[in-house]
């Protein structure tokens, strides 16, 4: 019998997709309101092209995999909590990290502009910050579960970063006996062992949880490997492989409930 579940966090209760995406249209924005030559479209593009690249070749991009931290989260992150010493490297190096990508992006729409690579490097942390979505079924599904099963969050990503997205959402993290960063225990999903670091605090046993998530390769992937039964939320209704196995699927929060009835 299922006694507790495991809820992810981006983009299965927190929409981090469309977070990023308003701030990155207000920022592109700014600066086709600055330089009216330049297309928020292409310079919205170029960025999300170019940071990853840049992070790709940084030197906090290994570790950073490791606890699946995106180059668009390092865009805004400010690295300053954690114990692993890599977090205070990835505090120096955010703010060339983040100008380089600009200006990176600039140069593609014929613009070498130290200045606006500075500004945009600058106001996309506070655009972001500005902006805190979640899906309109989440308080209500987390308040009817919580009457029936033990929740426990489960999220990739650096200490400060995911702590804030808690924080911006009033009473979020008031349904969780316990908040798991992968950034604060040092290896993330799908990584077993984060897994079993989850189910011992419930002290409980696989069968015993349900994993929720709206990525197979990370939520899925990792409950699969940890034999921990799974619930993927496929928004999108996108087809899986075949080597990723949900239990259940389902198009919504709103769905859990009887789909947990069944397992």
């Amino acid at each position: 019998m299922i006694q507790a579940i495991i809820f992810d966090l981006d983009n299965t209760l927190y929409w981090d997709k469309r977070s990023n995406d308003e701030a990155l249209n207000a920022t592109c924005l700014l600066a086709s309101n600055d330089i009216t030559t330049i297309s928020p479209a292409k310079l919205k593009y170029d960025i999300i092209r170019e940071a990853e690249v840049q992070f790709t070749s940084s030197t906090f991009f290994e570790f950073a995999s490791s606890i699946e931290v995106t180059a668009l989260e390092a865009l805004w992150a400010r690295f300053d909590a954690g114990d692993h010493p890599m977090f205070d490297t990835m505090r120096v190096e955010a703010p060339t990290y983040r100008f380089n990508a600009w200006h990176a992006a600039l140069q593609h729409s014929g613009q070498y502009n130290p200045d606006l690579a500075l500004l945009l490097a600058e106001r996309y942390p506070v655009e972001r910050r500005k902006r805190s979505f979640i899906y309109d079924d989440m308080f209500e599904t987390l308040t009817l579960l919580r009457s029936n099963y033990r929740l426990l969050l489960l999220t990739n990503g650096t200490p400060d970063l995911q702590q804030e997205k808690v924080d911006s959402v009033p009473e979020l993290a008031s349904f969780f006996e316990h908040i798991i960063i992968s950034g604060d225990f040092g290896e993330g999903k799908p990584s077993e062992s984060i897994f079993r670091h989850a189910i011992g605090l419930l002290n409980l046993e696989p069968h015993e949880v349900v994993m929720v998530g709206d990525n197979l390769y990370t939520d899925i992937l990792g409950a699969n490997r940890s034999n921990i039964p799974s619930i993927w939320i496929n928004r999108s209704n996108s087809p899986k492989p075949d080597h990723i196995h949900p239990t259940r699927e389902a198009l919504s929060l709103s769905e859990l409930h009887p789909l947990l009835l069944s397992m």
